[in-house]
């Protein structure tokens, strides 16, 4: 699966289990969150005033 902005928390987790320690650097407790399943990377990062370059930089995912 290609990860995007657009693909969920839980959808990055399936893909990169890794992702959870990057999530918890930026101070998101996505692993735990149920709204994680329905959560884009890009509504997670406004919701937690992350800048999305950042994140998907380190996630790892294509601008």
């Amino acid at each position: 699966m290609a990860l995007s902005k657009d693909s969920t928390i839980l959808e990055v987790l399936q893909e990169n289990p890794d992702a959870a320690a990057i999530f918890a650097r930026f101070g998101m407790g996505c692993v735990g969150c149920a709204i994680s399943r329905g959560e884009t990377v890009a509504e997670a990062a406004a919701a937690h005033g992350i800048p999305l370059e950042d994140l998907i930089s380190a996630l790892g995912i294509p601008a």
